[in-house]
């Protein structure tokens, strides 16, 4: 494993907590209801890697903008899913950005300008 990589598990509960500015609390409570899985050393403690101080964060947004943890829970859901589908097509079509942008489908007004 790259030991640069976002998702390697580095950060202890209380370093994470401090870097979200969240009670160590909040983050067993991200776990409890499944919001974040961090991995675990053999004596158990528990490891956060940058892309859950990631998720966490957007986790903490979410919940400041006024959605409850169930709402959270499904609006996650499909941004993994999301994001699992983009990187199989990325796969698969690897050129499909570069065409989209060079040639835009006939008779659709490119958006992006």
């Amino acid at each position: 494993m790259d030991p640069t990589s976002r998702s390697v598990p580095v950060y202890t509960m209380s370093v994470a907590a401090e870097l979200l500015d969240l009670p160590p609390a909040t983050l067993r409570l991200y776990e409890r209801k499944g919001l974040v899985l961090p991995a675990r050393t053999d004596g158990g403690t528990r490891r956060y890697s940058a892309d859950d101080i990631d998720r966490m964060r957007r986790i903490a947004d979410h919940q400041t903008d006024g959605i409850n943890l169930a709402g959270i829970r499904t609006v996650m859901g499909l941004e993994d899913e999301n994001a699992q589908l983009r990187a199989t097509l990325d796969r698969r079509s690897p050129g499909l950005d570069a065409f989209e942008k060079e040639d835009p489908a006939p008779g659709r007004e490119d958006r992006r300008r």
